[in-house]
């Protein structure tokens, strides 16, 4: 008989998004009624349609496509020059970052998991709680963890605890790590690291020989001046980070799916032995073993988000959906809860009414308000206590659930 992956029996129950939707069938199945007015507001997927820009590109695309003069069967597992070069150009000129120090994908989710193929064992891991469960996730099935306890944390990786007592960026560890996940903005908090911060990991980083997997995903939402967007603003983060990008959020690629993680050619890691060895080598040999590249009527649209046309459609979703984070907030500050986030970000954390857990918090939200939100705990023991909307919807909808809360909390 063929052996499985033990490791994966060591994950906890479901993954968290599957595990509410799980729980939100089974409610919508038992009362019909209460099925048409759910409102979504757990998962972050985005509900704009795409930008008109590049859809036409997309469209042009296809068009190359049925004609054999301009058919495109494979291509660059890296990605297609004139998109790396239009985000080198777009999103990185000003910190020195070339195109092929970029790889395209089809999403950040995807190789924030797969970057652990090139990574040996025995490396100690640093994971902020609360997180986003995909780093740990697969970080539990490549074999990186222990067994789980009782609160759901994992043997073997070290926990950096966020709390509204330090504003949800965490403190440097004491102890020698070997990889850090951070995430700015933040999912789930909203919250933001300020450029100090960041430079106090870079330091920590380059004095431990440690590396930074930088998720900026949601880069584009930052509303303030004085707040990084990138790990690579920091003096000295090339040599020790590397960063994972997305179209999901700010182009509205959920569906469609084209995202990018940046490493720079000067980071490095070591072999058992302690020779050192570019990352970058490693990851673009992963690469094109085991991905054929993003499509070209993707690429193509993607290349779109970065014209004059499209950075003004882009601004626009990016306004639209800060602003219902803004309602949002609102609300929530309106009954006395405590509210993070929504500010740069297009998530908002809020704290649990008095006696009431986060999975509770779901339970009622979804059966009194016929909202659903994502509970706290789903993202680790330290976010017990809360919970967090999604700003990804109509305005129309975000005013009803804004009008739920009151009338549901209040």
């Amino acid at each position: 008989m063929a052996r499985i992956n033990d490791n994966f029996l060591k994950l906890k129950a479901g993954y968290l998004f599957p595990e509410i939707a799980r729980r939100v069938n089974a409610y919508t199945t038992a009362n019909p009624d209460a099925a048409k007015k759910l409102i979504r507001c757990g998962i972050g997927d985005v509900t704009e349609p795409l930008p008109e820009s590049v859809r036409q590109a997309m469209h042009d695309a296809v068009d190359e496509q049925g004609n054999r003069e301009t058919f495109r069967g494979y291509g660059p597992e890296q990605g297609y020059d004139f998109l790396r070069e239009a985000i080198a150009e777009n999103q990185f000129k000003e910190v020195g970052i070339s195109a092929d120090e970029i790889f395209i994908s089809d999403g950040s989710k995807c190789d924030t998991g797969n970057i652990l193929d090139i990574f040996g064992p025995g490396n100690k891991i640093a994971i902020t709680d609360p997180v986003y469960p995909v780093y740990v996730d697969t970080n539990v099935m490549a074999g990186n963890t222990g067994d789980a306890d009782s609160n759901g944390a994992y043997e073997g990786l070290v926990y950096l605890p966020c709390t509204a007592e330090n504003q949800f960026v965490p403190a440097i560890p004491e102890e020698k790590v070997d990889l850090i996940y951070l995430c700015y903005p933040n999912n789930p908090t909203g919250a933001t690291a300020t450029r100090d911060q960041l430079e106090a990991w870079v330091k920590y980083a380059r004095e431990n020989k440690a590396i930074i997997l930088y998720d900026a995903a949601y880069e584009a939402f930052v509303q303030e001046s004085d707040v990084p967007k990138s790990i690579f603003e920091i003096e000295g983060a090339k040599e020790c980070a590397m960063e994972f990008r997305s179209f999901s959020k700010n182009g509205g690629f959920t569906g469609v799916r084209c995202a990018y993680v940046i490493i720079p050619k000067a980071l490095k890691g070591t072999t058992e032995d302690g020779t050192e060895v570019p990352i970058h080598q490693l990851w673009s040999r992963r690469h094109s073993t085991k991905f054929n590249g993003a499509s070209y009527p993707v690429q193509r649209g993607a290349a779109a988000v970065f014209s004059e046309q499209g950075k003004k459609e882009v601004a626009d979703l990016i306004e639209h959906y800060m602003g219902n984070a803004k309602l949002l907030r609102e609300a929530c500050e309106k009954l006395g809860l405590q509210v993070f986030g929504g500010i740069n970000a297009p998530y908002v954390w809020v704290g649990c009414p008095e006696s009431v857990d986060s999975w509770g918090m779901f339970d009622r939200m979804l059966e009194e308000a016929n909202v659903v939100i994502t509970p706290g705990a789903g993202f680790g023991a330290a976010g017990e206590g809360y919970f967090r909307i999604s700003a990804f919807n109509s305005r129309e909808n975000v005013e009803e659930v804004c009008r739920r809360i009151a009338e549901n909390l209040g």
